[in-house]
């Protein structure tokens, strides 16, 4: 699977990619969603993991920005505050394939959220 992971924290952003890679992931990393975009496009990730607050375009812009090239990429929002975007999380689940990973979270939530996001990427080509 080709995973694109956006996040303005490089230390996540590089982490997750090593953990991805390691389990045969191709992976490219962005710092925030105006490059996540430019990285979408070129790289065409099945999959965005992504941070909801970053500078110059939060999350949700860029899987915005996305869907307008893809409306089924699946997206995993990722952040430490995401009781504070409860009203933007739900009205993406109740359009897309979405999951959540509330920071910090443990390996067993990231693998649970892509093996969740791989079943419904396969259930969409059926």
């Amino acid at each position: 699977m080709k995973i694109l992971v956006v996040d303005d924290n490089k230390y996540v952003a590089e982490s997750l990619k090593c953990i991805l890679q390691h389990s045969s992931h191709r992976v490219q990393t962005a710092e925030n969603g105006e490059d996540g975009f430019v990285k979408y496009l070129q790289f065409e990730p099945d999959l965005i993991i992504t941070d909801i607050e970053m500078p110059l375009k939060n999350g949700f812009a860029l899987m915005h920005d996305v869907r307008s090239h893809n409306p089924n990429i699946k997206a995993i929002y990722m952040s430490g505050a995401l009781e504070f975007f409860d009203k933007e999380i739900e009205a993406e689940k109740e359009s897309y394939a979405v999951d959540l990973l509330d920071k910090p979270f443990t390996l067993q939530q990231l693998w649970h959220a892509l093996t969740a996001s791989h079943r419904q990427s396969r259930s969409c080509r059926s």
